[in-house]
């Protein structure tokens, strides 16, 4: 048995939900779930401003380094691995192709594939170990600063 087709005018329909303050509709019940979730984020978002309970998520340098590392390591690694069958591939590839079979189409295309994703992730890879470990020396040099900047505060109180 087939499906039957919406029309125009079944699909513009006012949908309506009912709850316990009565009858309700679709873009009523949108408004509604969309007022409550943007409290909900602003209330997070309050939470982890102030300071409050919530807000116990701590980062460090050494932690930021440490993914970045595995991050460089894995790029490494699957750069070495990912592509060692690439030539073997185009030539079986070229072999099935030449006989007549349609493999040798579908394998290029799962080889195209394979290439294409693991270039992908290896750019993932290289952009999070750059960006961690730019965010560490960047952390690293602003500290300095700041310690710089109150030495200096220090030494002119005594001075005037």
């Amino acid at each position: 048995m087939r499906p039957r087709a919406l029309s125009a005018e079944t699909v513009r329909r006012p949908v309506s939900v009912l709850t316990d303050g009565g009858i309700m509709s679709f873009d009523e019940e949108w408004a509604s779930a969309r007022s409550a979730a943007a409290d909900n984020a602003r209330m997070r978002l309050a939470g982890a401003a102030g300071g409050g309970a919530g807000a116990d998520y701590k980062v460090t340098s050494p932690d930021l380094k440490a993914v970045g590392n595995d991050a460089q390591s894995l790029f490494h690694q699957f750069e070495s691995d990912a592509f060692h069958a690439g030539a073997n591939t185009g030539t079986a590839a070229d072999t099935l192709s030449a006989d007549g079979f349609a493999t040798g189409s579908a394998l290029w295309t799962a080889w195209d594939t394979w290439r294409t994703q693991a270039e992908t992730l290896l750019s993932a890879c290289a952009h999070i170990h750059n960006h961690l470990e730019d965010t560490v020396v960047s952390h690293k040099n602003h500290e300095e600063t700041l310690i710089s900047n109150f030495s200096i505060a220090e030494i002119d109180k005594h001075f005037t």
